[in-house]
């Protein structure tokens, strides 16, 4: 395949027995987890129980204290190389002084490096990524001047200029209008059914039910995965929340 990897039976991504200790304490407790190519698989919990950190696990960003992550089998450095990531809106430098192309160019930094100037392979997966998140026409518009869906979609444009097997996505829907939100959804559900695998992080319960293939509740570990309407499931959600928050929760 062009990006790499080998089409294997097992799943895309594969988290075993996963344990991170930040500060003292234990952030994430051997947890598991498993994304199928194909899937949009959305990582639920309360505040502080554990969804970014198991994204930054999966990237390598956070060292594991236990437990492995592996991408189609292979651990290591080597499933970084076929990650894409969009974090959090406020973790990019919107202050930083560059349009839109050449924050979507950024996503190519592991393939093209740091001192190499961007080739036409580049420069045709930045304009297919804008292209897919509807850029194209603002693509010289500075990033400070963008609104919140905007940014957003600049985030997402910038992990799939890597083009990645599976994409990692931390609360893409917070703080985003409408027609931004539909957009994504297409978005997310379009690149599952090409095959790509993607672990989303959210706290729109309602989206999540909609648009999301399985879910899995986290509380430091995961608790419970299984179909979305495991979310209107009151004991299952109170592993994850506990009492009040589950009873608003599944309301």
């Amino acid at each position: 395949m062009a990006d790499g990897l080998s089409e294997g039976t097992g799943p895309l991504l594969r988290v075993t027995g996963a344990t991170v200790v930040l500060g003292g304490r234990t952030a994430l407790e051997r947890a598991d987890l498993i994304v199928d190519a194909g899937e949009l698989v959305g990582l639920i919990g309360p505040n502080g129980a554990g969804k970014t950190t198991l994204l930054r696990a999966v990237l390598g960003l956070v060292p594991l204290a236990g437990g492995e992550v592996a991408v189609e089998g292979r651990a290591g450095r080597k499933a970084g190389q076929h990650i894409g990531y969009v974090p959090q809106r406020h973790e990019f430098a919107w202050d930083f002084p560059i349009d839109i192309a050449g924050a979507v160019l950024t996503g190519r930094t592991r393939q093209m490096g740091w001192l190499r100037r961007p080739g036409a392979a580049d420069r045709e997966a930045v304009d297919a990524a804008l292209e897919l998140t509807g850029l194209t026409d603002l693509r010289r518009r500075p990033v400070g001047e963008l609104s919140g869906g905007q940014r957003q979609r600049v985030l997402v444009a910038r992990a799939l200029a890597g083009h990645p097997r599976i994409l990692l996505l931390d609360e893409p829907f917070t703080g985003v209008d409408v027609p931004t939100q539909e957009l994504l959804n297409e978005l997310f559900s379009r690149l599952a059914a090409e095959g790509r695998a993607l672990l989303m992080t959210t706290h729109d319960l309602t989206a999540a039910a909609r648009t999301c293939h399985r879910v899995a509740l986290i509380n430091r570990t995961v608790v419970a995965e299984g179909g979305p309407e495991l979310l209107a499931d009151p004991a299952q959600m109170l592993l994850a929340f506990g009492l009040d928050r589950a009873i608003g929760a599944v309301a």
